[in-house]
This record gives C-alpha cells, structure tokens and sequence, in this order.
C-alpha cells in the first residue's frame, strides 16, 4: 500500500500520459491501471481480504449509502462554511444540463475515485486496523485520519489541512456505512454523492 500511494502522490501520470488537447487531464488512465493492478494482486496474491471490487451495488447497499450521505450532508456543508471554503459554481442556465453534468459526475467518480478510494482505505486499512486493535471505534478513525491525510496535497497546495479535515470527516461517514454492511459498495455511494454535490455546486 506504501508502494502504491508513493506512486500515486508522485503524480508520474501527469507526465507520462500526456494530453493532445488542451486542459483534458487524461493521467486517469494511469491511476485505473494502478489500481486495478493493485487491486488484483492484493485479491488474488496476498488473499484474505474481505472486500469485493465490484461495481454495482446491492439495492441494501444504495440504501444504506444514500443514508449516510443525507447525515453526512448538513455535517459537511457546516464544517465546509466554518473553514472558509465555501465557493459557488456559476451553474448552466438549463437545470436538465446541470442535471445530465451531476449524472455524468457521479458515474465518473463512482467508477474511479470512489471504487479505488474505498476499496483501499474502508476495504483493506479499516479493515486490517480494526484486526489488528480488536477495536472497531479505532479503525475507524484511524483509516479516517490516514484518508483525511492522503488529501494534503489537494488543490496543488501543501499541506492542506482544510481539505484534510474535510477529507477525514467524509472518511468517518464512509467507515460508518462500511461498517453498517461490512461492503466496500454502501461507503462508494455515499463518497461519490458527496463528491458528486461539490463538483457540481463548489469549486
């Protein structure tokens, strides 16, 4: 896992996939190779893991993400005002074309940022903390502190301990959901809704 995000904080893809058009960030394509490769080694290689890399959800696991995310919700919103950080994004005129952009968001974030973010951090780290302290209260906030810190670097700005924070308490919510069904699939919904409101509303 050191390996792994040693890789992805180098921000090497950035380089090596370099863009022919303009302002089109394709060093995604990196990242979904990393972690699919990372994913299949440490599923199938080191084994014992009890989470699934899968895609769709369980209609208990929608459930039991959207849940979170409606507690989640007001928390974030307060903590986001009090930092400071609130930013309105100037929206289409159409409501259909913002709709169709949150649609698109949430299916991008959800297949990649939120897939990869919780299968490592709620997956494998709450997972393997709680097994390790025999205490599920400490592996949550300990793989809600690791998430909270591997967001640092956010916006090009280091250390970001604004975002850390914020990052930490979504890592808290996402645990929670994690725990409510033990699925790495409840924590996803509830990462990529949220993820979804602030690159839809904030910048």
């Amino acid at each position: 896992l050191v390996v792994i995000a040693g890789i992805y904080l180098s921000k090497i893809f950035s380089r090596i996939y370099q863009s022919p058009i303009p302002k089109l960030d394709i060093s995604v394509l990196g990242h979904l190779m990393l972690i699919r490769s990372a994913a299949l080694a440490i599923l199938t290689i080191r084994g014992n893991v009890g989470a699934e890399y899968r895609f769709i959800p369980t209609r208990k696991e929608w459930g039991v993400g959207i849940r979170y995310f409606a507690i989640l919700l007001p928390v974030i919103a307060a903590v986001y005002w009090a930092l400071g950080l609130v930013q309105w994004r100037v929206q289409p005129p159409n409501m259909a074309l913002t709709l169709l952009i949150a649609i698109g968001k949430f299916l991008l974030i959800f297949g990649v940022v939120a897939l990869s973010e919780e299968f490592f951090f709620r997956g494998l780290l709450q997972q393997w903390i709680e097994r390790w302290t025999k205490s599920p209260v400490v592996g949550l906030i300990g793989a809600s502190i690791l998430f909270g810190s591997a967001h640092l670097g956010f916006h090009r700005k280091f250390p970001n301990w604004q975002w850390a924070i914020v990052a930490a308490i979504l890592g808290v919510f996402c645990g929670l959901a994690w725990r409510h069904t033990r699925t790495v699939q409840s924590a996803m919904v509830t990462h990529a809704l949220i993820v979804t409101v602030w690159f839809v509303f904030l910048r």
